[in-house]
């Protein structure tokens, strides 16, 4: 039987993707874990894997294929031993049980003690196919045998308690629904809201004069940053915390430090460090010193992470990606130094991986390298903080009564005032100060 080749999900919030090009052609005999094709997401270029053995008997999306859905048949496999030709011609069903495509590097496998587990159920990645579930707007995300048994036994997916990576429903729950386990309740139906009025494209365009603008149609990135920017605005409430750092000492260290560091063998420094590593850094420790603020927001229970792990914004064409530092707490100056800039250069070439930019329990935006003295940033959900940083310049200040002059850097942390309420913020603030402006406490 043919096997369809869907469009995959290579991250939790994709909903659709661009074919950006075919590796194997029609008529190419492909293996269990060749590369066939790239995706490319709204932030990252993907290369997909084959998960059966067989032969590419039709492309049905053409490479260069924009806003391409989740799910949707791309290609069809041709089994081992079954006609080519046959299997080119056979029309395609809109939804198939396995999906024959995969991330190349998945971060996460799932595991089923079942003898009966297809190689797709063993292979598929934790970053999971979406689906319409309640409401129009909340999505179920489950496995492709998972799918197939549920719709055979009739079972809700969106009523089914997933104990799979991050909720995923995986064959043994619905096993388990079927045999007579508890299933979620069905959510009573909610009154529509209505929405504010707002100008459509027409009436828009009315408002200026023809031939006075160009149209920039909007990319998938741009489509992503515009949702998320509203999510955040409409559900997280956000409170604002300012305080000054004299960045004095940090400036001296930062001196010595590059000064003194080991060269290669080309006479170049091994590290540079910059003034936002300095920060990346004191930020991870301070989460370490008020483990109340290292916090996510559920409508169940609050997320207290043990890991400090800082996303940092950095600006690509046409938008931002926020890469995470894993672990910040734990690496050195230098190994944080060498990870930002690795991941600044994939970032302009669009190919971090979903995993490299997901998740984080906080976020640093520094605008300070253009000037701008202070802002407040939008949080990132589900994301509790984020700390924005301002440009350290020098400024007039009172010393024992003294005026002299120092390097002053203004942050604002935004917090989510659920998780996170004023005065947790402000200890958070005050021991990332303490640290800022005492560098030394940084490396000991």
């Amino acid at each position: 039987m043919p096997i369809n080749i869907l469009m995959p999900a290579l991250s939790p919030t994709m909903e659709r993707g661009n074919l950006a090009k075919w590796l194997k052609k029609e008529g190419d005999a492909v293996k269990s874990g060749d590369v066939i094709a790239e995706i490319e997401t709204d932030k990252a270029t993907m290369e997909v894997e084959a998960v059966d053995d067989g032969t590419i008997a039709k492309i049905l999306v053409p490479e260069g294929t924009h806003d391409v859905a989740v799910n949707d048949v791309i290609a069809v496999l041709a089994g081992e031993g079954e006609d080519v030709k046959a299997a080119g011609a056979a029309k395609p069903q809109s939804a198939a049980p396995r999906a024959a495509a995969v991330p190349a590097a998945p971060s996460h496998q799932e595991a089923h003690p079942s003898a009966a587990t297809s190689a797709t159920e063993r292979t598929a990645p934790a970053a999971p196919v979406a689906a319409a579930a309640a409401h129009g707007e909340g999505r179920v995300f489950a496995s492709p045998l998972a799918r197939r048994l549920a719709q055979q036994a009739g079972i809700d997916l969106g009523r089914i308690n997933g104990s799979g990576p991050h909720g995923r429903v995986i064959a043994r729950d619905v096993e388990q629904a079927q045999a007579g386990g508890a299933l979620k309740t069905a959510p009573a139906a909610q009154p529509a809201l209505s929405a504010p009025p707002s100008l459509s494209d027409q009436q828009i365009r009315a408002l200026f004069k023809d031939g006075s603008y160009d149209e920039q149609p909007h990319d998938s990135l741009r489509k992503i940053i515009a949702q998320r920017l509203v999510q955040a605005k409409q559900t997280i409430p956000h409170f604002y915390l300012t305080i000054e750092c004299n960045l004095d000492r940090l400036l001296a260290a930062r001196e010595q430090i590059n000064a003194q560091a080991p060269k290669d063998k080309d006479g170049k420094p091994a590290y540079k460090l910059s003034v936002n590593d300095f920060v990346i850094k004191a930020l991870a420790l301070a989460l370490q010193r008020v483990p109340d603020a290292n916090v996510t927001w559920t409508e169940g229970a609050l997320l207290k992470h043990r890991s400090s792990d800082v996303g940092v914004a950095v600006a690509i064409p046409g938008g931002l990606i926020t890469p995470v530092v894993r672990d910040a707490h734990q690496k050195s100056l230098s190994a944080i130094s060498r990870e930002m800039k690795d991941f600044a250069a994939r970032a302009r070439n669009r190919r971090l991986k979903p995993e490299e930019y997901q998740g984080g329990s906080t976020a640093v935006s520094n605008l300070g390298m253009y000037g701008i003295k202070d802002f407040s940033a939008v949080i990132n959900p589900p994301q509790a903080t984020i700390l924005a940083v301002g440009a350290g310049e020098q400024r007039a200040v009172v010393v024992d009564g003294k005026i002299e002059i120092a390097n002053m850097m203004s942050v604002t942390l935004s917090t989510d005032h659920r998780a996170v309420d004023g005065a947790l913020g402000a200890e958070l603030l005050g021991a990332f100060k303490l640290l800022i402006e005492n560098p030394v406490m940084m490396v000991v």
